[in-house]
């Protein structure tokens, strides 16, 4: 398949071990008037290579590749061309796979089982600067209890500062740390303290249990805030 490099659209990379999986995404792309597949990969060395020479907008990849996995795949992506944004089509709806996923680098996590219409709207939002994750998953995330710890009697508006608190709540709406510190216009640095700050007064552990309570956090904000059924 060949790609007009003067072509308007975004590209895609397709990075997935099973040829249908592949073939129906490559379809489906390229029925879009934005957007167009401008490769292929089954397996991670393929891949990274494929990101190098064809310089794709994303990645959609798998988790499971052949011979290795698709967290590597995605730390290779974002630390390599940091610029390429990936996007996470999975068949695994633990919680846990798309923490992996997210602190890997990953700006979205999509499940196979979705329409077409909702996989389009996912690649169009992470290639809009936007995290996405698929609603199943996001409401495993929040409601996932957290082992080995109690959360904090206060809840997150009364032990953290007016920055942390709006840091916490970006990072629950799926702002990645780039765009956090684009919208605050401070830096990434800072934006990484204000997140250590805000995972010592909460107790958490790291990235995956700070991801899941800011998650919770909004999700209850919204509940709170959504008028009562007439």
């Amino acid at each position: 398949m060949t790609f007009d490099a003067g072509s308007q659209k975004r590209k895609a990379l397709i990075v997935d071990d099973h040829p249908l999986v592949r073939e129906w995404l490559t379809n489906l792309i390229n029925q879009q008037p934005d957007l167009a597949v401008c490769g292929e990969a089954e397996a991670r060395p393929q891949a990274l290579q494929a990101v190098v020479a064809l310089k794709p907008d994303i990645v959609i990849v798998d988790i499971a590749l052949k011979g290795s996995s698709g967290i590597e795949l995605i730390k290779d992506v974002t630390h390599c061309c940091p610029g390429v944004a990936v996007l996470v089509l999975s068949m695994h709806e633990e919680p846990h796979y798309a923490e992996r996923a997210l602190r890997a680098g990953a700006m979205g996590y999509v499940m196979k089982r979705e329409t077409s219409r909702k996989v389009i709207a996912a690649i169009r939002q992470v290639l809009g600067g936007k995290m996405y994750v698929s609603a199943h998953v996001a409401g495993a995330m929040a409601t996932q209890p957290v082992r080995g710890r109690t959360l904090p009697a206060q809840s997150p508006a009364e032990v953290l500062g007016h920055r942390e608190l709006e840091v916490f709540e970006l990072i629950g709406q799926g702002r990645g740390t780039r765009q956090i510190a684009e919208m605050l216009r401070v830096s990434i640095k800072t934006v990484e303290a204000h997140c250590a700050h805000i995972k010592e007064k909460l107790g958490l552990a790291g990235a995956g249990e700070l991801l899941r309570e800011a998650v919770r956090w909004c999700e209850q904000t919204r509940l709170r805030e959504s008028p009562p059924a007439q």
